[in-house]
């Protein structure tokens, strides 16, 4: 079969994550940790889950020719996510590393009615992947290549992250645009014991444009504030501590090491983005950067998207939705300011489905909707210095 051109590649972490049903028990979650018993519980759920399904089925919704690069064994859990992938098109079968040896990545989720979610992950063919594994031939035409979760993959974080360099500076050799996700690790594993300043200072010499979410980015170059603001906040959610000026200073450090833009999601308060102020660094972006009639609008930018009023089911997958329509819009050669917009648009439209996938438009119903006046929640953060653009609906600096 001729496999076609891709416009965008996205690679990285995948598993299968499976969702028994489970009813209310009296005794809350020491039901379930009884030795011995038995516990009946429900038809169990499964779906894909991870960057290479939510951002790659999203950008292939959205109407991008799009392949899968991810690594699953040859086992019962890796031909459910080829055929769970099937669905949405043959094609994206296609990129899919499948291998002999390893096991499938899976994710037993244990969420019993009024108690927190319990995971118990196998991160299985994900740990070995490498660009090793990649048909350097499937890249061909395509002028994108994203990378999700390299701190749900081991070979991308071991080594001060040589293997993590090495796929990156690849893809960008290729002409490519270059774009990187993160995850947040478990704080007592290896990857969450990994230097990841180290690890970034060596990855992003070769990202165009980095989207982590902002609680992910304070923990992996400011460890110690992330302990203390955890502390002093007794919580983990530090998003409303993302002041604009934070925001600057962590994006700051990111354009110093050699990024194009990076762009911090940031939950419900929405979508951050500062691009470099070098006009050849924007040149370099490969493939994807912008037309000499959009270089202006691009460069040395600092905006915020709000995220638009939704009735939220479900925020599974919502970051990778966002990115998703930041990539869609940067492929479409859109200004900077629809881009955000398009971002923060596909992810809410995402939440309004419990799943990560379901709720994904078209990008003519996405671009309607953004048109018709999406009424949008107001700011709260602490954006001293900045305005809001009634016209342009995006805060600026």
């Amino acid at each position: 079969m001729t496999q076609q051109a891709a416009e965008a590649v996205v690679a990285g972490h995948i598993c299968l994550d499976i969702i028994p049903g489970i009813q209310e028990k009296k005794n809350g979650l020491g039901t379930f940790l009884v030795p011995g018993k038995l516990i009946e519980v429900g038809p169990a759920r499964a779906s894909t889950g991870g960057t290479v399904p939510n951002t790659g089925l999203a950008l292939h919704l959205l109407g991008l020719k799009t392949r899968l690069m991810g690594k699953i064994g040859r086992d019962l859990f890796g031909s459910e996510i080829l055929h769970a992938l099937g669905r949405y098109g043959d094609e994206l079968t296609e990129g899919m590393i499948v291998s002999p040896e390893e096991d499938t990545s899976y994710t037993l989720v244990i969420n019993p009615p009024n108690v927190d979610r319990i995971f118990l992950h196998c991160t299985g063919a994900n740990d070995t992947f490498t660009v090793d594994d990649i048909q350097q031939q499937l890249l061909e035409g395509a002028r994108l290549f994203h990378f999700g979760y390299p701190p749900l993959m081991r070979r991308m974080y071991e080594e001060d992250g040589k293997e993590l360099e090495r796929l990156l500076a690849t893809a960008k050799a290729r002409g490519m645009t270059v774009s990187l996700d993160m995850a947040k690790p478990d704080p007592e594993s290896p990857a969450g014991l990994a230097d990841w300043r180290t690890i970034l200072t060596r990855a992003i010499p070769h990202v165009d444009i980095f989207l982590p979410s902002f609680e992910e980015l304070l923990y992996m170059l400011r460890p110690e504030s992330y302990k203390q603001l955890s502390l002093e906040c007794e919580t983990e959610d530090l998003l409303p501590y993302a002041s604009g000026t934070l925001l600057s200073s962590l994006a700051g450090e990111l354009l110093d090491m050699g990024a194009a833009a990076v762009a911090f999601k940031l939950g419900e308060h929405g979508l951050y983005l500062r691009t470099t102020a070098d006009p050849a660094r924007l040149q370099s972006m490969g493939a994807c950067s912008p037309t000499s009639d959009m270089a202006d609008n691009w460069l040395d930018r600092e905006l915020l998207a709000p995220c638009y009023k939704v009735s939220p089911v479900g925020t599974t997958g919502a970051g990778d939705a966002t990115i998703a329509g930041f990539l869609a819009a940067l492929l479409k050669g859109m200004p900077v300011e629809d881009s955000l917009l398009s971002a923060v648009g596909t992810g809410a439209f995402s939440v309004e489905q419990a799943d990560a996938v379901s709720g994904i438009p078209s990008w003519t119903a996405l671009t309607e909707r953004i048109s018709s006046g999406w009424p949008q929640l107001e700011n709260r953060l602490d954006l001293t210095g900045w305005h809001y653009n009634e016209r342009l609906k995006v805060w600026s600096k």
